[in-house]
C-alpha cells in the first residue's frame, strides 16, 4: 500500500509505545519510512524545519509532555500549509471529552491503542491500508517556509 518515499510521523512520548509501533509497522510490512517525535514540542519543530519530509499521515498521541496533542492538533489544522495533512489520534483515553475535543481540533481519526500486541498490527495495517493506500492525500513539496 504504501511506499518508502512516503513518511509516517508518530508523536509518541512513550519509548515502549513507539517500540511497539515500529515494531507493528515492520511486521504489518508498511514500506513507509517512520520518524518520530517524542513530545508535542519536538512535533511541532519537525514542521518548522523545512528539511523534514511532509509526512503523509501524523499518528498523534494525546498525553504529550511540552505541549499536548490536542496543542500540536491546533497548530497542524490552524497552519493553511499543514492542515491537509490527516492526523490520526492514537491514544490510551477513552474520554469521550477528548474524542470530542479531537474532532472538534480538526482530526481526521481517532483510534484507541490496543493493549494486544497482534491488535495493534491488525489496527497499524488498516492504517496502512486506508490512510497510505486509498486515501488520496495532498503532497505538497513547497511548504511555503
Amino acid at each position: 500500500m504504501s511506499s518508502s518515499e512516503d513518511v509516517v510521523l508518530v508523536v509518541e512520548d512513550d519509548p515502549d509505545d513507539r517500540a511497539l509501533i515500529a515494531r507493528a509497522f515492520k511486521k504489518a510490512g508498511v514500506a513507509a519510512t517512520l520518524r518520530f517525535a517524542h513530545d508535542g514540542e519536538e512535533a511541532v519543530s519537525y514542521f518548522a524545519d523545512p528539511a523534514s519530509p511532509q509526512p503523509v499521515v501524523v499518528l498523534l498521541d494525546l498525553k504529550l509532555p511540552r505541549r499536548s496533542g490536542f496543542e500540536v492538533l491546533a497548530f497542524l489544522k490552524g497552519d493553511v500549509t499543514l492542515k491537509p495533512i490527516p492526523v490520526v489520534i492514537l491514544t490510551s483515553s477513552r474520554e469521550s471529552r477528548d474524542l470530542r475535543q479531537a474532532y472538534a481540533l480538526g482530526a481526521n481519526s481517532y483510534l484507541v491503542k490496543p493493549t494486544r500486541t497482534d491488535a495493534l498490527l491488525g489496527l497499524i495495517a488498516t492504517v496502512d491500508a486506508y490512510w497510505l493506500g486509498l486515501n488520496q492525500a495532498v503532497h505538497t513539496h513547497e511548504r511555503g517556509r
